[in-house]
């Protein structure tokens, strides 16, 4: 039997939500960073931060917005998270987090929000602390706001590529646009420029006070095998330390063999794996 009921949480209980995300920055740092911005009051959060565990001892969270991300959410969580959300309407995107909590919140939700458009069950979640012993590439740096129409069409290849839809579909592009002007003007966005066009480019699409978490990472399909991805993502990663969070994370694609090859070799260690449902 299930012991606690799950319940929205409210500004109130903002410490013991962030406690929870500090014992897993790496894996909840999306989750994190909204929390930081945003608070949880459900009318500036724009989703819902749902607690299992009694009101003295919150045991895990489940995020509810664009995506949905549960924290921390062992089986009793992840079954009490899954008997509510199974009789709502599936608003998000994706089901992203931990592997087991995922995977375990998709085997209940699926048949009441399935089919996904794609399951990626093991994402290796890697994190590094300490500059690369490997050279950084000079020519990679942080984008300019007069460079947009440069990035731009990389970052819709690089999406499509990855997501496997377009960005530009839903509102026309008006969201993504957006999204990469945040990007650049926030200093988030890098990118190796070539004759007039994007060779390279990575951000950092999340940043906590704990890490600065790399998405996005690209390298033109007539420039890949020639070698430029390590030191250009020790670059990135030189940056970042340097400037921005005590550690850079990122997860990678099981499968994608030659940008896990490119990791270690910056010297990205092991954290964990996630999961990924994609609608």
């Amino acid at each position: 039997m299930l012991t606690a009921p799950v319940r929205q949480l409210g500004e109130s209980e903002r410490r013991a939500v962030e406690r929870l995300l500090d014992l897993d920055p790496y894996a909840s740092a999306q989750v994190a960073e909204r929390v930081a911005a945003r608070g949880l009051a459900w009318w500036r959060a724009e989703g819902r931060m749902l607690g299992y565990g009694s009101r003295r001892q919150l045991e895990s969270i489940c995020w509810l917005g664009g995506n949905l991300t549960p924290v921390l959410a062992g089986p009793q969580a992840v079954a009490a998270f899954a008997d509510l959300l199974s009789g709502e309407e599936r608003l998000c995107s994706s089901i992203v987090g931990r592997a087991d909590a995922v995977l375990q919140l998709w085997d209940r939700l699926a048949s009441a929000w399935g089919p996904a458009r794609d399951v990626r069950p093991n994402q290796p979640l890697l994190a590094i602390d300490a500059l690369p012993v490997v050279p950084a590439d000079p020519q990679v740096r942080r984008v300019r706001s007069s460079e947009f129409d440069l990035l731009f069409p990389a970052a819709v290849a690089m999406y499509t590529e990855e997501v496997g839809v377009s960005p530009l579909i839903d509102d026309g592009g008006r969201g993504y646009r957006r999204r990469v002007t945040d990007m650049i003007r926030s200093g988030r966005a890098y990118a190796r420029f070539v004759d007039g066009r994007v060779v390279f480019k990575a951000e950092l699409a999340v940043v906590t006070r704990r890490t600065a978490q790399v998405q996005g990472v690209w390298v033109a399909p007539d420039w890949r095998g020639r070698g430029i991805a390590t030191a250009a993502m020790a670059a990135v990663i030189r940056d970042a330390l340097m400037r921005v969070a005590p550690t850079v994370s990122l997860y990678v694609n099981d499968f994608n063999l030659p940008a896990r090859r490119v990791y270690q070799r910056c010297g990205f260690r092991p954290v964990g794996t996630l999961a990924t449902v994609l609608f």
